[in-house]
């Protein structure tokens, strides 16, 4: 049998293709049997690796890919890098903690959610974005088509679940209710990323309900890390140089984004609340 059939049914497909330079490579470093059979094997493993991650990328749904090296941290300076770049580690992910990152829109909460999560899927994990918005619209209709607790499972699966815009339309008593449904199904079994404009100690409003906010709180903030950007929007910056946007029109712009506070609220909040809830 030649050697093109045997690729081509034990599906070395990537192997296949990359045979006539696999091939001259061996024989420039004069390997022998065994080391060209691992050199061989290992290009079929890099590219079924290379293909995994392809899939996972798509299966995460990134609205676009960004990366940590693509951020700008000398225009936002409030961040500490080195905290960054151990989340870039991943351990977060490993230990089934969770990331929230706090900030005024514009200062690229998004883009560090999605560079974080493409780390994670480079790493093999599974992970999955989406808005909260569009969290909010499966999860209603899958309640009202009875199926709420195939959605719940389908959800709670991923590694990774980034879940965006936190606060910038506020709830429903329903939809609050669903979501700490979702947070508890992945409370210390999967980590969570979530973005938000708002102040912990506004998630009260957010949720159209304080006692559930505190519940929301009380396992989303057990194991994580909080990231506050402080900083300057992007786009307004953009705006500015591209003179669309003077200097008195930027402040009005920042003004709407609402007030920042300190991420130190992460360790207060609950007792703000009233302490753990009674029951859920």
């Amino acid at each position: 049998m030649e050697l093109t059939a045997l690729l081509e049914k034990l599906k070395l497909e990537h192997l296949d293709a990359q045979l006539d330079a696999v091939c001259e490579q061996a024989a420039e470093r004069d390997l022998d049997y065994k080391s060209f059979l691992a050199q061989a094997l290992e290009t079929e493993w890099h590219g079924r690796f290379r293909r995994g991650i392809e899939a996972r990328l798509r299966q995460s749904r990134f609205p676009w890919l960004k990366t940590l090296d693509q951020f700008d941290f000398d225009f936002q300076p409030s961040l500490d890098r080195k905290q960054v770049r151990e989340l870039a580690g991943l351990s977060f992910v490993e230990r089934t903690q969770n990331v929230v990152i706090l900030g005024p829109p514009g200062v690229g909460k998004t883009h560090l959610a999605v560079a974080l999560g493409v780390k994670a899927v480079e790493a093999g994990y599974s992970a999955l974005f989406v808005t909260l918005e569009t969290l909010m619209t499966r999860l209603v209709r899958a309640k009202h088509e009875n199926r709420l607790e195939r959605s719940l499972q389908q959800l709670a699966y991923p590694k990774l679940l980034i879940v965006d815009e936190i606060g910038y339309l506020p709830l429903s008593r329903e939809e609050a209710s669903l979501f700490f449904r979702l947070v508890v199904r992945r409370y210390e079994r999967a980590s969570l990323i979530v973005t938000s404009n708002k102040s912990f100690l506004d998630w009260g409003e957010v949720f159209n309900d304080h006692v559930l906010a505190t519940a929301i709180l009380d396992r989303l903030l057990h194991h994580a890390t909080t990231l506050n950007v402080k900083g300057e929007s992007y786009r307004l910056k953009e705006k500015r140089r591209a003179g669309i946007l003077g200097p008195g029109r930027a402040a009005e712009e920042v003004a709407k984004a609402g007030p920042r506070r300190s991420a130190e609220e992460a360790e207060d909040v609950v007792e703000h609340f009233g302490g753990k809830e009674g029951q859920e």
